[in-house]
């Protein structure tokens, strides 16, 4: 087959791949980067960690014979070449475009996807579900988790080892290191990898003895085959341990994750053991596009607006992101005793800004939730005001430590909630559709919804000093929407028209409401708890009509018709929110398709039927 013949299109994959020489894979992986960086750079999407592993993609997929081995990728963001050697070439141009093929792996999509992804740290566990249950069925295929550095400042993940390590199946853990999540990791296990990773004794040393295997008659060819399989010989002497072994692991590497030879060496190694591995990869983020390999970070997620070669670092000016993190620096400046906490999401959540001019104030604490709840509790009971600023999907993996470490006490947290409401084009997994139903079932809790950049300022500052207890501002992604001559307030606000209708909303869709109707428009801020001055008004109307961008089971607008119901209402009740899973789209069309556009209230609003409450 000659290299002109190596063509994505031109081949059955991933079966054809293990027919391929190595320079043939190497050209293949030219081509594969080719097509992500087109796609990516017009579609948005994940460019650097994709870039990083094509050539671990095309190892795996050469030594392992998917879907009867199941390849679960932590996260998901890096599965773009998966994709293309999974069937996908043919559709790759649609990458998270509605109705299109997702950024993240999708089981629906793809055999190949055999488990959802989209938040970090999950794989371990997942995977040694898949190797427990094929050991059961005395299916003898292996179960192979790749996961990065960044994801193993997930708990998730030191649980998932604690009990992969003891399990005895056909388990492979493949660590993508790369020095990066989205923010530069941080703690400890981060140094302790970047200890291995810069140490080449093994690699010298296993090199060396090779060679000198190679040259020793009659013994030294078994021998060296032997420890090509094990390697543990040689590197007990040279590292004495790793934490992985300590754990039940064989370990394996560190290993080239840029040359495919290497890569299947070890990864058939660890395949023959038929137990727990342990294979340590060295990548680099960015892998093959110069921009991406010099800034990682900039280039880790391009937006659906396309690459900017003039703004390369992709920021907007102006968002709610932005303004809430100048805002909170703004206001450190006068308060020693705010301080900032982030879960590897500085510059995702505008907090760069403040760890720039308050750094000992600031705490990235990696990919965990969990922790950063429960750390700004300890914050805040010695007197400081921790704020916490997290994606709306992130923050439900702290609902047990915002219940028990947080709410039980009054103690008082704040958290900036990024990215409520649709985020478009990474789908189901990253919508912020449940903060809110989550935040209301939990005592001691105050949550405001601005919907201007004023209005994020001044809920900011209340969330800060007039509350006790939880105090959550969330807002969406992106740039406000300004409507001229509304009021700003971080409380409520009612537009009154002279109609016996009111329509209620709150955040941002407000400005959808304020231009789709005639009716009294009720605008909510402060969200939660409802004032009873907002239960009073609306008494007075015979129909009430509630948009809420957010989930409709548990939400706010369910929570005020119980309210208004013991309160004797009984008029006409409409609510429009969302229910279930949102697929990948834009902003727009997620708003189209569930009513919350200006059009779709219109088309709520005219409607001759209302559900009627009655006795």
């Amino acid at each position: 087959m000659n290299n002109s013949d190596i063509r994505l299109n031109n081949l059955v994959l991933p079966q054809e791949l293990g027919r391929l020489t190595i320079p043939q894979c190497e050209y293949l992986c030219r081509e594969i980067r080719q097509k992500i960086i087109k796609t990516v750079l017009k579609n948005g999407g994940h460019l650097s960690s994709n870039l990083g592993t094509v050539e671990l993609t095309v190892a795996l997929h050469r030594v392992f014979h998917s879907p009867a081995d199941k390849i679960i990728w932590d996260v998901g963001h890096q599965v773009y070449a998966h994709k293309l050697l999974t069937g996908r070439y043919d559709n790759f141009s649609s990458l998270r475009k509605e109705n299109g093929i997702s950024g993240f792996c999708r089981p629906g999509e793809s055999e190949h996807d055999v488990f959802i992804s989209g938040h970090s740290s999950t794989s371990i566990s997942a995977a040694l579900g898949f190797a427990e249950a094929m050991k059961q069925n005395g299916n003898k295929h292996h179960a192979i988790a790749i996961i990065g550095d960044g994801a193993f400042t997930g708990g998730l993940a030191y649980e998932g080892l604690n009990n992969a390590g003891k399990s005895n199946d056909n388990l492979i853990i493949i660590l993508n290191h790369n020095d990066m999540s989205i923010s530069k990791n941080v703690g400890a296990f981060a140094k302790y990898l970047t200890s291995i990773r810069g140490n080449t004794a093994y690699i010298n040393a296993k090199k060396k003895v090779e060679q000198i295997l190679a040259n020793t008659p009659i013994v030294g060819e078994p021998i060296k085959n032997f420890l090509s399989v094990s390697k543990t010989a040689i590197k007990s002497v040279v590292y004495h341990s790793t934490m992985f072994e300590d754990m039940g692991f064989v370990y394996l590497g560190p290993i080239d994750g840029h040359n495919i030879s290497e890569l299947e060496e070890a990864l058939r190694a660890a395949k023959k053991l038929h137990k727990p591995v342990f294979v340590h990869v060295n990548t680099i983020k960015g892998k093959g596009f110069r921009p991406a390999e010099i800034n990682p970070g900039a280039f880790h997620a391009i937006p659906s607006s396309g690459y900017d070669k003039k703004n390369p670092n992709n920021n907007v000016t102006n968002s709610f992101s932005e303004i809430f993190g100048k805002k909170l620096c703004e206001l450190a400046d006068k308060d020693s005793n705010i301080c900032a906490i982030t879960a590897a999401m500085k510059y995702g959540t505008g907090l760069q800004h403040f760890a720039s001019k308050h750094p000992n104030r600031f705490y990235d604490v990696g990919i965990a939730e969990q922790h950063a709840v429960t750390f700004s509790a300890g914050l805040a009971c010695e007197g400081k005001i921790p704020v916490f600023a997290v994606y709306s999907s992130f923050l439900q993996r702290s609902y047990d430590q915002l219940i028990h470490d947080a709410s039980i006490e009054k103690t008082h947290i704040v958290l900036g909630i990024d990215r409520s409401g649709f985020v478009g084009e990474d789908g189901e997994t990253h919508q912020g559709l449940l903060d809110v139903p989550m935040l209301l079932t939990i005592p001691n809790t105050t949550v405001y919804s601005p919907s201007t950049y004023k209005e994020l300022e001044m809920c900011l500052e209340s969330a800060l000093y007039k509350t006790d207890g939880i105090a959550a501002v969330r807002y969406p992604k992106g740039e406000e929407t300004v409507t001229i001559g509304i009021e700003d307030t971080d409380s409520f606000s009612l537009l009154q028209n002279g109609s016996d209708k009111l329509a209620v909303s709150y955040g941002r869709i407000v400005h959808n409401l304020y231009a789709a109707t005639d009716c009294d428009v009720l605008k909510l801020v402060k969200i939660y708890p409802i004032e009873l001055s907002v239960i009073e008004l609306c008494l007075n109307y015979k129909e009430i009509y509630f948009f809420e961008e957010s989930s409709q089971a548990g939400g706010l607008a369910e929570r005020l018709l119980a309210i208004l119901y013991e309160h004797g209402y009984r008029g006409k009740f409409v609510i429009t929110a969302v229910n279930g899973f949102v697929k990948q789209a834009s902003v727009s069309s997620c708003l189209d398709k569930y009513e919350l556009s200006v059009l779709g209230m219109k088309k709520i609003l005219n409607l001759n039927e209302s559900v009627n409450i009655e006795n």
